[in-house]
């Protein structure tokens, strides 16, 4: 057993010496070899450079203008858009989903700074900068970065891809009209809901409490907590009540209406331990709001929709 045990330990010695030894001729080799060589950015000419700023100004003045047709001229025909959580694949898609968001602030502004532009290979250019929109004259500016990526069609720098990042404060602004007192009574059920949100820790997000009162005098409270996220810009919800359910969502438009995705745990007396579906959020005019529940299922079983509800804007 002895001379087992030697033969064992000898044979271990010989393999850690065989190990160090190929790893000692890694490291000798790797030292012998000169660092690989980075490649430094492609030079960009003063031509291209004026080229591409051009392109951009030529962009403001297409979205300022309202010119549809030259604003679809910016992009290719299978560009990619991200801004605040949403993705816009092709160019008749983006500019309908910008049309629509210009029909509800047509007085918007845009203004477009280039900070930053590199030359990837021939007719490749990645741009990064700033938007700065306003709705109104004299109104703050709402500033978002981004990052594109223009290629060169047919003498035309087109925006191939494009990533806006909005800053907080500026993902938010889009949900101004929901800042008020609303309310709404249903005819059918005879419930009533009061509903106040406010802008809170300094616009960087916005705080809804609601109540419903139903037909037999129950109260079911809520809060409804609003935030964009600082890196990304994408506007998330979370919402509790008093009946034990909580849920988080993220809010995402299409230039007209919001969606919100909720998955959440159900409240007190309804069965099951998931719940999942889609508030929609609709604006009629400044001072109506409709909003509704579909999509709804409770551990992966379809529910029915719930009735569309109005609420008036009171104060």
């Amino acid at each position: 057993m002895q001379l087992f045990a030697n033969f064992q330990l000898s044979s271990r010695a010989r393999g850690m010496a065989a190990l160090l030894t190929a790893l000692m001729t890694l490291i000798a080799a790797a030292a012998a070899e000169p660092p690989a060589a980075t490649t430094p950015p492609a030079p960009i000419s003063a031509g291209v450079i004026a080229a591409v700023r051009a392109a951009a100004d030529a962009y403001t003045a297409a979205y300022n203008a309202g010119d549809t047709k030259a604003l679809g001229e910016q992009w290719t025909l299978g560009a990619e858009l991200e801004e605040g959580g949403e993705f816009i694949k092709g160019r008749e898609a983006i500019v309908a989903w910008l049309n629509r968001w210009r029909a509800i602030n047509p007085q918007a502004q845009l203004k477009i700074a280039v900070t930053d532009m590199q030359l990837l290979g021939e007719g490749v250019a990645r741009v990064q900068g700033t938007l700065a929109f306003t709705r109104q004259a004299g109104e703050e500016p709402m500033v978002s970065r981004f990052e594109s990526l223009r290629v060169l069609e047919n003498g035309n720098w087109r925006i191939a891809q494009s990533r806006v990042v909005p800053t907080a404060r500026r993902a938010l602004a889009d949900l101004d009209w929901m800042v008020g007192t609303w309310q709404s009574t249903d005819g059918q059920t005879g419930s009533t809901i009061d509903a106040v949100y406010e802008k809170s820790i300094g616009g960087h997000a916005i705080v809804g409490r609601i109540k419903t009162t139903r037909k037999d005098g129950s109260i079911v409270e809520s809060l409804d907590l609003i935030h964009a996220d600082r890196l990304t810009g994408a506007v998330r919800s979370w919402i509790f009540d008093s009946t034990g359910a909580s849920a988080e969502g993220l809010l995402t438009s299409d230039g007209t209406s919001f969606n919100r995705s909720l998955v959440g745990t159900p409240g007190g007396g309804t069965s099951g331990r998931r719940a999942a579906w889609v508030q929609v959020l609709a604006p009629l005019g400044r001072d109506m709001l409709l909003f509704q529940s579909i999509e709804r299922t409770i551990d992966g079983l379809p529910m029915p929709d719930t009735a569309p509800v109005h609420l008036r804007r009171i104060r």
